[in-house]
């Protein structure tokens, strides 16, 4: 195939990822976790902000990526700046694309340094899923807004009498954010659409999520998340050292047990082939070449360029193969060229149904249009390429620092093997997608 062509982030102002770590990412258990948001993201920032050769005033902007901070946490990249010690001069910026809003903020990161409004930017994601707040009905906020007005004994006496035990029935936040408003469906629902059309199994799920923890476990033991996890300490002195929802005892037998969650009785998307709850952070060093030379730092991956694509919602999860199709093409890239995919695994059914997106002409043709046709060769996702150390299946997907953990856990893969191209795309709810192409400019084109 040919060389990349010189993109958005190219040319004169070249974007480079010199750093990065993340937390451990810690599966939600029914109560909330011992971190909030900025709670994590500030664990993950304080070491790596520690170990650069410059002062942390240095940095010209912070932009994390959050799709429900609490209420506590309002833009918290602004708090989580403050907390990490740096300067109150240096603007924060929160940004929310749902499950790429890490992805996005290493994006917009890049663009302010290949614009020349910046020379080194942290970027990242944070979210604590178990922080996600359970909320009273409409009905009963109306209520206790009565109740607040009420000056007399008569009038909360009648209101007493109008209160129902239905309007104490808590609402779930998670739950109504993970469904989408516009078609009605849950984001599982979504990956039951995927697997009908085209035509995934049960077992092919089951298979796909068995790998997923198979890879991470092999992963760990090669010490390949070794520079990326720094721990937690909660305030008790627990320390979180490793991502806590890998099940190194999965089995095809266990998963085969679970019964469906989102269309019952008869789906087939379960627990076990989803990705988890999860709360983690992940944050990257993103800087301009002449940051690079002045303060010494190593450049892990070039950010080449990002695409973002939007699709209909019922089929949110085919969202990467809406972006990661024009990104190539206009790279002048084929899928030969990329060493290493990293597709968010939401659902196995939706990474599964993008792999048969990808591989089908028809599909292709239809709905990607002439702009991504292959060059000559195969348009496919080798597995061997696809996720190589495990997924979101196995670590789990808060949601928003997910972009920015698929992002880190490229650059240092290609760093590590010396592989020349590396995509990180995820599906969107609400129906989009978002990928971005990394190079490393010293590798081997393979």
């Amino acid at each position: 195939m040919t060389a990349t062509r010189p993109s958005a982030y190219a040319g004169d102002r070249p974007v480079y990822i010199c750093d990065g770590c993340r937390t451990p990412f810690l599966k939600a258990r029914g109560v909330p976790g011992a971190f909030s948001a900025a709670d994590l993201a500030v664990g993950a920032g304080r070491p790596l902000l520690a170990r650069q050769p410059f002062a942390a005033g240095r940095i010209d902007q912070v932009i994390l990526g959050c799709v429900a901070p609490g209420p506590d946490e309002a833009n918290i990249a602004r708090v989580v700046a403050l907390r990490l010690g740096i300067d109150e001069r240096v603007p924060a910026w929160t940004v929310q694309r749902n499950c790429a809003s890490g992805l996005q903020a290493v994006a917009s990161a890049a663009t302010e340094i290949a614009d020349g409004r910046a020379e080194l930017v942290l970027a990242g994601g944070t979210e604590s899923m178990s922080h996600h707040p359970v909320l009273w009905s409409r009905a009963m906020v109306e209520w206790l807004g009565h109740w607040s007005r009420a000056r007399s004994a008569a009038t909360r006496g009648r209101l007493l009498l109008a209160l129902r035990p239905a309007m104490l029935a808590p609402v779930i936040a998670l739950l109504k954010g993970l469904t989408d408003p516009v078609v009605g469906l849950s984001m599982g629902q979504t990956a039951e659409e995927l697997a009908t059309r085209f035509g995934i199994d049960r077992e092919a799920m089951d298979r796909f999520a068995l790998e997923s923890h198979r890879r991470v476990v092999a992963g760990r033991k090669a010490g390949l998340f070794d520079d990326e996890i720094v721990p937690l300490i909660d305030p008790d002195g627990q320390v979180y050292a490793a991502d806590d929802g890998v099940r190194p005892d999965a089995d095809a037998g266990k998963l085969a047990r679970l019964k469906p969650v989102f269309d019952r009785p008869v789906g087939r998307v379960t627990a076990g082939n989803s990705a988890q709850v999860t709360d983690g952070a992940a944050w990257l060093l993103l800087a301009s070449a002449p940051a690079v030379q002045r303060h010494g730092l190593r450049t892990l991956a070039q950010v080449q360029d990002t695409a973002w694509a939007a699709l209909d919602p019922r089929v949110m999860g085919l969202g990467p193969v809406h972006a990661m199709a024009p990104l190539l093409a206009r790279n002048g890239l084929g899928s030969a060229d990329i060493a290493h995919w990293e597709i968010n695994e939401a659902f196995a059914a939706q990474v599964l149904a993008c792999q048969a997106a990808w591989a089908d002409p028809d599909y292709r043709r239809e709905q990607l249009g002439p702009e991504a046709a292959e060059r000559g060769d195969p348009a496919e996702i080798p597995d061997e390429r696809l996720n190589p150390h495990g997924g979101a299946v196995a670590l789990g997907h808060p949601v928003g620092a997910s972009g920015a953990r698929l992002a880190l856990h490229l650059a240092l893969s290609l760093a590590r093997t010396g592989a020349r191209h590396g995509v990180a795309s995820l599906c969107i709810g609400g129906g989009q997608g978002g990928a971005m192409l990394l190079t490393n400019p010293d590798g081997d084109a393979r």
